[in-house]
């Protein structure tokens, strides 16, 4: 039996790596090459027979947990020069147990995403109400958990994070003081309180975390905006008052499809006649797909990054007009690459903080999270939404020229 999944494996190999040299050695000590011998070289030491089953049967899934488990090593490199060879060779190539495994995803997933009110704060507490101190450690001051912006390509992620939110503020047209917005999934409170002290805006942020919510409450006392930020724990389907300005980041990954509709109907129930509204996500190029495995048991559970032809049709049927959408292709690698430099040189603290395991997982999903907006399909958009396509003006001038007026505005702080 391990002779046969040797050989499935080496087929399986053989198919998949054109380009590079990639290594594997075997639980019984023999090494096996592959590849056309140019180009970037990596590799993996399969300690045990189980381990090497599993990666047969449900490869997404089973290189994750091995690494976090310590049944397999990387060979001439990192986990992530492991996952990047990888992933740039089967881009062009259907590797039959991926496209089998991807199949059932997909088919599984009114399930998997079906997150209701206690589903999702389930999902949300398994991420998000970790330590505190852990994304301190690894994110830029302000705690800003999605996408930056990079305007020239090599800001610091602290200047990447600041341009994203001016960038964001551009788009719901704050031309006047006191306008009250709407943050769903505030996170840590950073867009929220942003908004309120450069903007003049008075913004309600919800979220699903207990942890999000006593950090947000607590940095809006420390400055001195808890007359203009105020943070509930609140489902964004429970929401039932108008605002002026509705802004959603990083957020629309934890919805799952079956919850479109109601999403973009509480959007527009929500956003007042002359209101303007940005969803700011991950999505994919390629088209629908489905949630890796060991990101859905491990990091995300519910959680999907969908296609645009996944998000109109809902957008369109709630009544709202999408009166801009922009993508960002590679802003979330930038990101990501920054992510996970912060988190190998603080590593020694979070291992303090967790353990071993715990790092090995973190360092897996910053690597692939990195190269799925790398070499695969994923990417952002922001599309920005208003009840009536009257509501902004005709072109994106007034975008341009309100962050550079705030980008002058603070660099002269």
């Amino acid at each position: 039996m391990n002779r046969l999944f040797k050989k499935l494996m080496d087929l399986m190999l053989a198919g998949a790596i054109h380009r590079g040299v990639f290594h594997v050695i075997w639980p019984d000590g023999t090494r096996s090459d592959y590849g056309n011998g140019a180009g970037p070289e990596a590799g993996l030491h399969i300690l045990t027979w189980p381990v090497l089953r599993k990666l047969v049967v449900n490869p997404g899934l089973a290189l994750g947990e091995a690494y976090m488990d310590g049944g397999v090593l990387p060979v001439n490199g990192t986990i992530h020069d492991v996952l990047a060879l990888l992933l740039e060779n089967i881009q062009d190539r259907r590797v039959p147990v991926l496209v089998i495994n991807d199949a059932i995803g997909r088919l599984l997933r009114p399930f998997l995403q079906a997150n209701n009110a206690i589903r999702s704060k389930r999902n949300v507490a398994h991420h998000y109400d970790l330590n505190g101190r852990l994304y301190a450690l690894f994110l830029d001051r302000d705690r800003q958990y999605s996408c930056a912006y990079f305007p020239r390509g090599d800001e610091t992620l602290e200047e990447a994070q600041a341009a994203k939110k001016r960038h964001i503020a551009a788009k719901l047209r704050l031309d006047r003081p006191d306008l009250t917005v709407l943050d769903i999934g505030c996170g840590w409170g950073g867009m929220a309180l942003t908004l309120a002290r450069d903007f003049g805006a008075r913004v309600t942020g919800i979220t699903l975390s207990e942890e999000q919510l006593a950090e947000a409450r607590a940095r809006a006392a420390a400055a001195g905006l808890a007359d203009r930020v105020k943070f509930e724990l609140m489902d964004y389907r429970k929401l039932d008052r108008p605002f002026d300005r509705i802004v959603s980041v990083g957020m629309f990954e934890h919805v799952g499809v079956p919850n479109y509709p109601e999403f973009f109907a509480t959007i527009q129930r929500c956003l007042k006649p002359d209101g303007v509204a940005l969803l700011h996500s991950i999505g994919r190029f390629g088209g629908p797909a489905a949630t890796n495995d060991w990101i859905n048991k491990y990091i995300f559970p519910g959680g999907y990054s969908p296609a645009l032809s996944e998000v109109m049709g809902p957008l369109e049927q709630s009544g709202l007009v999408s009166t801009d959408i922009e993508i960002l292709r590679l802003h979330y690698a930038k990101t990501l690459a920054h992510w996970r430099r912060r988190f190998a040189a603080n590593r020694d603290a979070i291992a303090a903080l967790y353990d071993e395991r715990f790092c090995r997982m973190f360092e897996f999903y910053l690597s692939a999270s990195e190269l799925s907006f790398r070499v695969e399909d994923h990417m952002n958009f922001q599309i920005q939404m208003a009840p009536a396509n009257d509501i902004v003006p005709l072109t994106r001038d007034y975008m341009i020229e309100a962050e550079r007026r705030e980008a002058f505005a603070r660099a002269a702080d």
